[in-house]
């Protein structure tokens, strides 16, 4: 089902449809791009040094927030409808543009190598404390990463491309799932030697 159907039903907020012939909506993406180019060119200029590819889109999200900034966006960390900002989970980060519309934005990263697999790589994940809370477009950013060497115990990695995605119609799948905690995992009635 849609993205936007399920975030409806979980928070009573609509997502907004990116318009492609909508003045306010190119003038936001052209500054979107803008921010991107700024965010590519900051990370290759040092580097991000990490052990793993993964570990990475832990940085991406610091450099965005700068690069926003440059073009006259303030992203904040968004708040829960309790007002507590709430760092995990989905979206990263709220901002306003400058029609004053609330946008919701995603930071991410991919290797050329898997981009086109079925890899899961985007999570939403229901809670109480749910950061959406008002409509708005919804947005991922996604810079894509490879390895230039290695220097230490770490790697350095730069990006070759970026991605701005608009996610309103993105399909997504339900995955059940059955858990435990350590509590009951670690249980006197469960262990055995």
């Amino acid at each position: 089902m849609p993205l936007k159907d399920v975030i409806e039903a979980l928070s009573g907020s609509k997502v907004i449809n990116f318009n492609k012939s909508d003045e306010k909506d190119i003038k936001l993406l052209n500054n979107l791009i803008r921010a991107a180019k700024i965010v590519c060119m900051e990370i290759n200029i040092k580097g991000i040094l990490r052990a793993r590819a993964n570990e990475v889109g832990n940085d991406i999200e610091q450099f965005v927030v700068r690069a926003l900034k440059k073009v006259d966006y303030t992203a904040e960390i968004p708040k829960t409808k309790m007002g507590i900002r709430k760092i995990t989970g989905y979206p990263d980060r709220e901002f306003t543009d400058e029609f004053g519309r609330l946008n919701y934005l995603e930071c991410k990263t991919f290797s050329i190598d898997n981009v086109l697999t079925t890899q899961r790589s985007f999570y939403l994940s229901p809670s109480e404390g749910f950061k959406v809370t008002k409509n708005a477009h919804h947005f991922i950013m996604s810079f894509e990463i490879y390895e230039v060497k290695r220097k230490g115990s770490k790697n350095l990695y730069k990006t070759k491309s970026w991605k701005i995605i608009d996610v309103a119609d993105l399909l997504v799948d339900l995955k059940y799932e059955f858990n435990s905690d350590n509590l009951r995992l670690y249980s006197k009635n469960t262990i055995l030697a």
